[in-house]
C-alpha cells in the first residue's frame, strides 16, 4: 500500500463485487482517476444516467493512489514537441487545457468538499550541473515560444537557493503553474462524490475482455455489464486486455518517502513553498514534499518486464528503491542519516508516439482514455471531461478541438523487439546522464536512444 492511500482517512475495504450481469447507460473499465473524473462530469451533466465502474481491485489502486503528488501543467509531450506536430497554436491550445485543469481539479474538490491538500506552489525544474542547463533553458524556451512563459523565470544559482538549497544546482527553471495534492484523498472521494451522485461502483471485478459493437460489453467471470457505451480507463493495466495489449506499454516508476523531517533540517533546506522538483535527467526524477514534513523522492530505473508484464512484486525493486534513497542524500547532504518509512511503485502507461488520448467512436460504442505516461493527475481530469462531451454529444468545442481528441498511435512493436528496443533505451539514458554528471557536457540529442525515446 502507498502512503497516499494509507493517509487517505478512508475505509479501504473493497465495495461488493459484480454479482451477475447487468444494464448500464455507461459501463466504465477502471476506478482511478480517468474513470472516476468521466463518470462524475458524465454524471453532471446528466444525473439521470446510469453508469457502472469496474474495478480489479479498490478506487485509486493504480497509479492514482501511487503518483508523486505531482499536478503537473505540462505533458508526456513536451512544447517543443507538440508545437512540430501540431503546429504553435494547437499546441498552446493543448497546454492551456492542462494548465486549467488544474484549477478545475481544485475547483471540483472544493465543490464536493474534499480536503485533496491543494497548494499551488509551482513546478522547480533544477540543473543539477552545468550539463543540464541547456534543458532548463529549452523548458522556458518551449513555453515562450507559444505564449505560455506568463510568470514564469529562469533562476540563477544563487536565486534558487534562495527557495530551496539543492547539491551541485547552477540555475533552474520555475512554472507557476504546478501544484501538489494528497492523490489518496483525491481519488477516494472523488470515488465517494461518484456514488453520491448516482454511479455504482464494483470492486474486486477484474475486466477481462470487451465487446465493441451496438450494444458494447464490458466481460469480467462475475459477469457481463452491457452498456450504451463502454470506457476504457485502465491505463498501464490495459496491456493485460487481448485487444489493447500492444497499444501502451507499462513501464515501472518507483518512490521513497522519508520519516517526517525536523524543523532544523527544514531550516537547511529551505523549500518553504511546497513547488515539485525535478532535476533534467534523461532517466527522470521527481520530488514533492508532503503536509507533514516529509520528502517524496522518485524515479525511473526498475526494468522493463518482458511481454509486458504487470505484477505485484514488481512494485518493488531493492536495487531501484536503494538508488532513489541514495539519489535524495545526493540532492540534500543534510540528511545523511535520514529515516525512509514507506517504499511503492507501479506502472505507468506510455503510448508508441508518447501522446495520449481520449477517443469515443460511437460506431463501436467504445470510449477510451490512457497514455498519460507518468504525467496523468491533471490530464487525466482534462481527459474525464473530453470523453463527458464526446459521449453526450453537448459540443465543447474548446475541448474537443485538442490534439489528444480521438487521437491514434501506431501498436508498440511485437516481443521480443519491444523488451530489446526498450532496454536498450533505458540502460542508454542512464549511462548519458553519468556521462553528463563527470563530464559537465550536455547530451547531443543525436544519440539512437534520445531519437528513439524522443518526445
Amino acid at each position: 500500500m502507498s502512503y497516499w492511500l494509507e493517509t487517505a482517512a478512508d475505509d479501504l475495504r473493497p465495495r461488493p463485487a459484480l454479482e451477475g450481469s447487468c444494464e448500464a447507460d455507461v459501463a466504465v473499465l477502471g476506478a482511478g482517476y480517468t474513470g472516476l473524473w468521466t463518470a462524475y462530469y458524465l454524471l453532471r451533466r446528466d444525473p439521470g444516467l446510469r453508469v457502472v465502474l469496474l474495478e480489479k481491485e479498490i478506487s485509486g489502486f493504480g497509479a492514482s493512489g501511487r503518483n508523486g503528488a505531482w499536478c503537473s501543467p505540462s505533458m508526456s509531450v513536451t512544447a517543443p514537441e507538440l508545437a512540430r506536430r501540431y503546429g504553435r497554436e494547437a499546441a498552446s491550445r493543448m497546454l492551456r487545457a492542462v494548465r486549467d485543469s488544474i484549477d478545475e481539479i481544485d475547483r471540483a474538490a472544493r465543490e464536493e468538499g474534499l480536503d485533496i491538500g491543494f497548494r499551488k506552489g509551482g513546478v522547480l525544474r533544477v540543473a543539477r550541473g552545468r550539463h543540464e542547463l541547456p534543458a532548463v533553458r529549452a523548458s522556458y524556451e518551449g513555453l515562450a515560444a507559444l505564449g505560455l512563459a506568463g510568470g514564469c523565470r529562469l533562476l540563477s544559482a544563487a536565486e534558487l537557493e534562495e527557495r530551496v538549497r539543492v547539491a551541485g544546482a547552477e540555475g533552474a527553471f520555475f512554472d507557476p503553474q504546478g501544484a501538489v495534492i494528497h492523490p489518496g484523498r483525491l481519488v477516494r472521494g472523488l470515488a465517494r462524490a461518484v456514488e453520491r451522485r448516482g454511479g455504482v461502483i464494483y470492486e474486486r471485478t477484474a475486466v477481462e475482455d470487451f465487446r465493441p459493437g451496438k450494444r458494447p460489453v464490458l466481460v469480467t467471470g462475475r459477469g457481463e455489464v452491457r452498456a450504451r457505451v463502454v470506457v476504457l480507463a485502465g491505463e498501464a493495466y490495459l496491456a493485460r486486455l487481448r485487444r489493447t495489449r500492444r497499444q501502451v506499454l507499462p513501464i515501472y516508476s518507483l518512490i521513497v518517502l522519508t520519516e517526517p523531517l525536523s524543523r532544523e533540517r527544514w531550516e537547511e533546506i529551505g523549500w518553504g513553498r511546497h513547488e515539485c522538483l525535478s532535476s533534467c535527467r534523461l532517466s527522470v526524477d521527481y520530488l514533492s514534499r508532503t503536509e507533514d514534513g516529509r520528502i517524496l523522492f522518485g524515479g525511473r530505473g526498475a526494468p522493463y518486464h518482458f511481454g509486458s508484464a504487470i505484477r505485484d512484486e514488481y512494485d518493488r525493486d531493492e536495487a531501484t528503491h536503494a538508488m532513489l534513497r541514495r539519489s535524495l542524500v545526493d540532492w540534500f547532504p543534510s540528511l545523511r542519516g535520514v529515516g525512509f518509512t514507506h517504499a511503492w511503485g507501479g506502472p505507468i502507461g506510455v503510448k508508441r508516439d508518447w501522446m495520449p488520448t481520449a477517443a469515443y467512436d460511437p460506431s463501436s460504442g467504445v470510449a477510451a482514455a490512457y497514455g498519460y505516461a507518468g504525467q496523468g493527475v491533471a490530464v487525466s481530469n482534462l481527459a474525464g471531461r473530453i470523453l463527458a462531451s464526446l459521449i453526450t454529444g453537448e459540443d465543447e468545442e474548446r475541448l474537443r478541438d485538442l490534439p489528444v481528441v480521438n487521437h491514434r498511435s501506431r501498436s508498440w512493436e511485437p516481443e521480443p523487439l519491444r523488451w530489446l528496443a526498450v532496454r536498450y533505451i533505458q540502460h542508454a539514458l542512464a549511462r548519458l546522464d553519468e556521462r553528463g554528471r563527470r563530464t559537465g557536457r550536455p547530451p547531443t540529442g543525436r544519440s539512437l536512444a534520445e531519437r528513439l525515446s524522443r518526445h
